[in-house]
């Protein structure tokens, strides 16, 4: 007798589990002490992402919270107002580490889409010669942005903040825990999507389907002390060859088919669009993200996903009335499938009773 179905697991892209292909090269990766620099496929890890993006140089770090907040800490000094998104992951989802890490000051401003008010920014911006208020030296945009739907940042949007921060001499840094995401979707080489930018962190362990790390691009002077930050930080690795081989595997062999990824998004994202109780903003299916809205069920989000666990679908309630589904590699269009099914099945039942 078979056991049960495996859960479809829609929670996160982080799931993943390494294909054979990949166990294989961690198992067979050469290694070394990466904190004295000389771990032969963490370099080479380093080496291959920074000509992909066409950056000038790449830090291994254990995770995308660490590369973020090593490229804030890398680039400017404490005291110094940094401006964000208000869902931004550095704001939302890394525990104030701008403030407690790099004594920074945090100014946010709020969106639909993800992106920010140029106006706003213009209006908020300190100069250094009032002694009253910090400096502003960097801004911070998510791309693709998480909690705004997983959207793409448009590019165009992009040059003009770039303008911006040129005009006031201020830096850019791009958290791009899922940029691959964004080029896939809109087709852009990776060093153009990237290239307005003074640091850009990419994360090897969402979509790209590595189990650690992700990687800091910039130039080299801000790699230097980047690197000095890591090690600050409790990031220094000794043998990671081992884990950096997973994430080199990752940009070499899983950038191009996230397109599936986003493709079963939004097949999903319109089964979940004609499903009674639910609201889904077919605008916002850009990616290998889906977000519904569970007002019209009269249940909050956390009481729908406990309803879907029990039938073996796994999502994240990621705000009181929004339920998070995302798609990555180890799911297969029939997973996405019988997945929609499921919901419409559980959302219906409830629908019905109420």
């Amino acid at each position: 007798m078979s056991g049960p179905e495996r859960p479809i697991d829609l929670r996160s892209d982080t799931v993943t589990r390494p294909s054979p292909e990949m166990r294989r090269a961690m198992a067979e990766a050469a290694v070394g002490d990466d904190v004295l620099g000389d771990d032969p496929t963490v370099i080479a890890l380093q080496d291959y992402a920074a000509e992909l993006f066409g950056k000038e140089a790449a830090l291994y770090v254990p995770s995308g919270t660490m590369s973020n907040q090593i490229a804030l800490h890398a680039q400017t000094t404490p005291g110094d107002e940094v401006f964000l998104h208000a869902k931004a992951h550095i704001v939302e989802n890394e525990q104030g580490g701008a403030a407690v890490l790099s004594g920074l000051q945090t100014r946010t401003f709020d969106s639909d889409d993800g992106t920010l008010d140029l106006d706003l920014l213009e209006h908020y911006f300190h100069v250094d010669d009032d002694v009253h208020h910090p400096r502003t030296t960097l801004v911070a945009v998510e791309n693709t942005h998480n909690y705004c739907g997983g959207v793409v940042y448009p590019f165009e949007r992009v040059t003009e903040l770039r303008a911006f921060c040129d005009r006031h001499g201020m830096l850019l840094h791009l958290d791009g825990a899922r940029i691959c995401n964004a080029a896939v979707a809109t087709g852009m080489a990776l060093p153009d999507i990237v290239a307005p930018f003074d640091s850009v962190s990419v994360c090897l362990s969402k979509g790209l389907g590595a189990p650690v790390g992700s990687v800091l691009l910039s130039n080299a002077a801000t790699i230097a002390r980047a690197q000095r930050a890591r090690k600050l930080f409790g990031g220094g690795m000794r043998q990671a060859g081992i884990i950096a081989a997973g994430g080199l595997y990752a940009l070499q062999h899983n950038v191009a088919r996230l397109a599936d990824d986003h493709r079963r998004a939004r097949a999903l994202g319109e089964r979940l669009a004609q499903v009674p109780g639910l609201a889904v903003d077919e605008r916002k299916l850009q990616t290998n993200m889906v977000f519904a809205d569970t007002h019209g069920t009269g249940l909050p989000a956390a009481r729908v996903v406990e309803l879907l666990a029990a039938r073996g679908v796994w999502a994240l309630d990621e705000a009181p009335w929004s339920v998070r589904f995302v798609t990555h590699l180890d799911l297969d269009d029939e997973a996405i499938e019988r997945a929609g099914d499921l919901v419409a099945d559980v959302i219906g039942r409830v629908v019905a009773r109420a």
